[in-house]
């Protein structure tokens, strides 16, 4: 029950419905509050109890200072949580786990229980190893379960076990956009009360769900399990920068285009921990499926939101997927009555502005390995061959240009090239060379959300197929929904045929290659690649292009809008400029241009108008949580507490709660510490997090093999979140990882300074070495470190590597807070500081003093960093609030919960 300090309790009546709510015209001030600020504030009015959420909280997020720089904490208590299944199964892992814990330590094991609504869907899982074929979709799953039943048998017995646990099988969608179709209130109603729907997710897209006017956003996965079990997430009020959108999209352009340019300019301004919110009478020329593509993108572009306020529009959306006429009643009069309704002409108090003219926006796409470095498409090919000799060419040790071995130095118009033969298993023989698309794949919920461009993409297809076109041999062409209304639509539309014929055959419902489950090349492009070292390409409509996350064979990487990525399979080449050269030829010999397959504003329209209604949505949502047949035959345990099994390769009890006790030990300073890791700029949690494939003569790979699994069983590191044993031998092993202590070296390598003449080995190895000689370890690095996903595993790797401290230039939100939440103390350099600047090279031994100040309470401001070289400086504290304090004081947030629900 609400304190209620401001009388704001009071009720709205709704047809034949009345609901409790929290005005929020009670508070001062919260008129001029931007939208996502009065969310927060309706949040704090709902939760407060006098002690963690009081008066003056209210009062100071009510007189919220727009210019002011985040001081104040506040406890943010999310409406429910969603999840992935890479990112879920270890979040019900650790739950399973703690009702052990519980036990053990003389508790209740029932307390381990959601007590907010917590839904997991199971996307990440399907592999696109087949393709091209009308019978890749049933293979992939078939697939799928055989690798996955393990992980399968534990959700479902997740599902029976906790209360207000749900899961939507796999074969479905991808969480994103099942969550706008079907998951989403926008409104909650719980318990007699109206509320809006806000959540935190274990997947930093989360944000997609903005474009309904739902605040929410990634958390890392460990911060998701403290919200189920009812902590509230400590936040500073954040700065809130307005971006207002005028005018229209011209005709020829995508959503994917609009968000390109968004990510560029956002990131280009600096957004990292702040909320974005859009307003202006753009807004209203923006349909819901841009905002949800915009608000999607919102980690590419750094902000912790980007929303959306509600409107016809969202009213318009929230009736086409099928909520009910009351649900439709209840988000109109809430939100008018709360002032939650966007005014096109309101000038809300920001703390910072920008503005988009929506006509000058032009066709993008963003590579080869970022997705806020936004490429004119009519300039992409002449940028890709400026690009390219960065993956081409190498710098020999006298700083010249030189060639790798197996890529003679050959050149066509100044642009390196390699051509080689390739043979396909039909015999046809064709000609392999840098730049050439491999993968072309449409993919994501960014954009298969999206009806607008998933229908121009068909279009494209079937045009290019009425000429004669169709993909180059080379390319890997997959679709993945992300959920089965878009495969509904097109069948409507007639439209399937044409996307089959150009290879666009579907191959899954789920994330497939954006999240790097593209599967393997044809065994012959693959060959070729890798004797040839070709820096070949991907083109996806996805939401990340790093390093080393698309394929392993594929060096470059480009985000398009579905029908780019159509045009890019039929062209072949990175080489080619599709805005001016031609694609192909059609019957005649005749050349075909982009032009004339490209599907007119109003075709597309009149498809999404005539071919999409109410009814698919129903008719896809009816039973969303309970599965087909060989999801409902899966075997379960059955019991409040998981049997594990000892055998399992998939699941198994992590260490985190080993000899843990009701009271934390004091924290500690470091004294004696190696450097595990000297990293530079952009490192993402990619690098650091275990993803993609597992190698077989890897730590991850000799594991499982001694194991006896076999190699065509490995499936991925995603699969294999449940087992913390794959998943410490995986942290720091990306294929592109330069660790700057092994020079010449690439992917998972470090020096080993336990050993004489610190040899070059494997990370996981000298970690193991390293803690059994009781040696702390630092990792060094530079700026925006962590940034990418909220994988919870870059930091629990971290952790179990023995990591203690991070020193950086400066942390990605997300897992600055997630290593806190796992024990590691994340520090950053002084200003204007780097490790080049103070001369570190990593081989130097390490102590941290002034941590201890923890102990009595307060949080240092900066504590001193001394190496045995003489190197002295004062790193900054990044422990940001007095939550994560306490986080940190108990080891971990999963600790200081535990020893919380055990007190009640």
């Amino acid at each position: 029950m609400s304190a209620n300090s401001f009388d704001a309790r009071s009720t709205l009546q709704v047809g034949d419905e009345s609901y409790e709510i929290f005005r929020l015209d009670k508070v001062e001030g919260s008129a001029r509050l931007p939208y996502s600020l009065k969310v927060l504030l309706e949040n704090l009015l709902r939760t407060e109890d006098g002690a963690n959420i009081t008066a003056d909280h209210i009062r100071a997020l009510g007189g919220w200072d727009s210019q002011a720089q985040p001081s104040q904490e506040i406890q943010f208590t999310p409406a429910r949580v969603i999840m992935q299944d890479f990112t879920g199964v270890p979040c019900v892992v650790d739950l399973a786990t703690m009702r052990e814990a519980v036990k053990e330590l003389g508790g209740d094991a029932a307390k381990i229980n959601p007590l907010a609504p917590a839904e997991l869907v199971i996307d990440h899982s399907v592999i696109a190893d087949k393709f091209g074929t009308n019978d890749a979709f049933a293979q992939n799953v078939e697939l799928e379960y055989g690798r996955n039943r393990e992980r399968y048998q534990f959700l479902r017995w997740g599902q029976t076990a906790f209360d207000e646990f749900k899961v939507v099988p796999p074969g479905t969608g991808i969480v994103h956009q099942v969550n706008i179709e079907h998951l989403a209130r926008t409104v909650m109603v719980r318990n007699g009360q109206a509320y809006p729907d806000t959540l935190v997710g274990t997947d930093s897209h989360t944000t997609m769900v903005n474009g309904l006017g739902v605040l929410g956003w990634g958390v890392g996965g460990i911060e998701a399990e403290a919200a189920m079990l009812g902590q509230p997430v400590s936040m500073l009020i954040p700065r809130v920068v307005g971006f207002k959108l005028t005018g229209e999209l011209p005709t020829g352009t995508t959503a994917t285009d609009l968000v390109l340019t968004i990510t560029e300019m956002l990131r280009k301004h600096g957004v990292v921990g702040k909320f974005v919110e859009f307003y202006g009478e753009g807004v209203g020329a923006t349909s819901l499926a841009n905002r949800a593509t915009i608000g999607n993108m919102s980690p590419e572009f750094g902000s912790t939101a980007a929303i959306f306020p509600i409107d016809d529009e969202t009213l318009k959306y929230l009736k086409l997927t099928g909520r009910s006429e009351q649900q439709l009643a209840l988000v109109e009069a809430y939100a008018k009555q709360q002032g939650l309704w966007l005014d096109p002409k309101a000038e809300p108090d920001y703390s910072e502005k920008l503005e988009l003219d929506l006509s000058t926006v032009v066709p993008s796409i963003a590579g080869p390995k970022r997705p806020q470095d936004r490429i004119v498409l009519a300039n992409a090919a002449e940028q890709f061959k400026q690009d390219v000799r960065n993956y081409v060419d190498s710098v020999d040790e006298a700083g010249k240009e030189s060639f790798p071995a197996s890529d003679a130095p050959a050149a066509t118009d100044g642009v390196p090239s390699n051509p080689c033969p390739v043979t396909a298993p039909d015999g046809t023989v064709y000609e392999l060379d840098h730049g050439a698309v491999t993968v072309a794949a449409i993919t994501s919920c960014t954009n298969t959300s999206n009806p607008y461009v998933m229908v121009a993409a068909a279009l494209v297809a079937k045009k290019a197929v009425e000429k004669g076109l169709t993909r180059k041999p080379w390319v890997k062409t997959t679709l993945a929904p992300g959920s089965k209304v878009v495969t509904d639509y097109f069948d409507k539309a007639g439209l399937t045929p044409y996307l089959d014929k150009v290879g666009f055959n579907l191959v899954g419902y789920g994330c497939t290659t954006c999240i790097g489950n593209s599967g393997p090349l044809p065994e012959e492009v693959s060959k070729a690649v890798n004797d040839h070292d070709l820096a070949v390409t991907s083109v996806l409509s996805g939401n990340r292009n790093f390093e080393g996350r698309i394929n392993p064979d594929v060096k470059m990487n480009y985000l398009a809008s579905p029908p780019l990525v159509v045009a890019y399979a039929i062209a072949g080449s990175m080489k080619v400029d599709i805005t001016k050269d031609a694609l192909g030829a059609d019957q005649d010999g005749n050349p075909v241009y982009l032009k004339d397959i490209w599907p007119s504003e109003a075709e597309v329209n009149d498809v999404v108008a005539n071919a999409i209604g109410e009814d698919m949505f129903n008719k896809s949502y009816a039973d969303v949580f309970a599965g087909d047949a060989q999801w409902q035959a899966l075997p379960i345990p059955t019991g409040d507490t998981f049997e594990w099994d000892s055998e399992s390769t998939y699941v198994r009890k992590p260490p985190y709660f080993e000899g843990m006790g009701m009271e934390p030990a004091p924290v500690e300073d470091i004294s004696g510490a190696r450097v595990l890791a000297k990293l530079g700029d952009s490192v993402t949690t990619d690098h650091i997090s275990p993803a993609g494939a597992i190698k077989a003569d890897t730590p991850a790979g000799k594991y499982l093999t001694e194991h006896g699994i076999e190699r065509r069983d490995f499936n991925s590191y995603g699969s294999r979140r449940g087992n913390h044993e794959v998943m410490i031998r995986g942290t720091f092993a990306n294929i592109r990882l330069r660790n700057q202590i092994a020079p010449g070296t690439e992917g998972g390598y470090t020096r080993d300074f336990t050993q004489p003449d610190a040899p070059v080995s494997f990370i996981y190895d000298a970690s193991q070495n390293y803690q059994a000689a009781g040696v702390p370890l630092v990792v060094l690095a530079g700026k925006e470190y962590g940034s990418g996903s909220s994988r919870d595993w870059a930091a629990k790797g971290t952790a179990l590597l023995g990591v203690k401290a991070v020193v950086a230039e400066s942390y990605e939100r997300i897992h600055r807070s997630n290593l806190i939440g796992m024990g590691v103390l994340p520090l950053q350099f002084p200003e204007g500081q780097t490790a080049l600047s103070l001369g570190l090279t990593g081989e130097e031994t390490f102590s941290i003093s002034g941590v201890t100040e923890l102990n009595e309470g307060t949080t240092p401001r900066t504590v001193k960093v001394t190496t045995d070289t003489g190197v002295e400086f004062d790193a900054v504290v990044r422990i940001d609030t007095p939550g994560e304090a306490d986080y940190y004081r108990n080891g971990g947030i999963l600790q200081y919960v535990l020893r919380s629900l055990i007190r009640k």
